[in-house]
């Protein structure tokens, strides 16, 4: 069906005149009636009946009716929610993340987020494989390496070390190692080494085996790592970014960590106008900025 006919007709429904009609349109009658015919002819029906005092819907004139209003009043939301998104942040965004990255630091922020922008609904897809963000298969990542792909915005957020970590039950129960080769002595909790995860997290656990490690367990990703050590299972292999929020644990052998692993968020170049992956970029840019200042004094206060 013609959408501009369409328009006109509801105008003329409502209206229940064709001068009257027109005036709305800014069209002439005469323009307004062809175009009432011509709707009509294209569904072989009758939608008015005609009288000296104006037009009277026919019942399938009145169906039709029914569906302009629904159309209309969809339309109305649709305008008012397009004006008010300049404003306003609503509507579902998709974000894929790293199991590990995604339950521990991600998720226990996510509050915050929802507190601010209430009608914001979020996909969170937690998994180590990389989603095609050019295809559509989320609308934003965050990554444990810079992107490849092309036609992607990019921002590097943070840096992460994996270190080691037990708690103080276990330390006492256990001792603390006072070097590598005391590794030995303990059970090391981590990722198997070929398990998917970042390089340098799977080089640092070779290197940590090498020493040979009584008794070991391996989990896929770092919340199964994160619950066996905060249990006082042994010493567990974890991205440092934990300690801000899990203080029941403490670092073991402060000179071991990985190399660098660089920390990016990234979304389609066809998404730089998206309200809500603007929201959810300096969302997360503000909560890395804090996290990095408590660290630092962390860091300070314990030097």
């Amino acid at each position: 069906m013609d959408w501009d006919k369409l328009r006109i007709f509801h105008a003329v429904a409502d209206a229940g005149s064709l001068t009257h009609a027109g005036d709305t349109l800014h069209l002439s009658q005469s323009a307004v009636s062809r175009q009432i015919r011509a709707l009509e002819e294209s569904l072989n029906t009758t939608l008015f009946h005609r009288h000296a005092r104006g037009l009277i819907l026919t019942e399938q004139g009145e169906l039709l009716f029914d569906a302009t209003s629904a159309m209309s009043r969809r339309l109305d939301t649709a305008e008012a929610r397009i004006r008010d998104s300049e404003e306003e942040v609503f509507g579902e965004l998709r974000v894929t993340t790293t199991t590990g990255f995604g339950s521990l630091w991600l998720a226990p922020r996510l509050p915050a987020l929802y507190k601010k922008y209430p009608d914001l609904k979020i996909d969170l897809m937690l998994e180590e494989r990389v989603l095609d963000l050019p295809m559509r298969e989320a609308d934003v990542a965050i990554r444990m390496k810079e992107p490849s792909q092309a036609d992607l915005i990019r921002r590097k957020l943070m840096s992460v070390h994996m270190r080691l970590y037990a708690t103080p039950g276990y330390i006492a129960e256990n001792g603390m190692p006072e070097s590598l080769e005391q590794l030995s002595q303990h059970r090391l909790i981590c990722q198997n080494v070929q398990a998917t995860q970042v390089s340098a997290g799977a080089e640092l656990v070779r290197e940590l085996l090498t020493y040979d490690v009584r008794s070991t367990l391996t989990v896929n990703n770092y919340f199964g790592v994160l619950q066996a050590t905060r249990s006082g299972l042994g010493i567990g292999v974890l991205p440092d970014y934990v300690v801000e929020d899990f203080p029941d644990i403490q670092r073991v052998l402060p000179e071991v960590e990985s190399k660098e692993v660089p920390v990016f968020l990234a979304y389609p170049e066809e998404l730089r106008q998206s309200r809500r992956i603007s929201a959810f970029r300096d969302f997360v840019t503000e909560e890395i900025i804090a996290h990095r200042k408590k660290m630092r004094q962390e860091s300070e206060s314990g030097a």
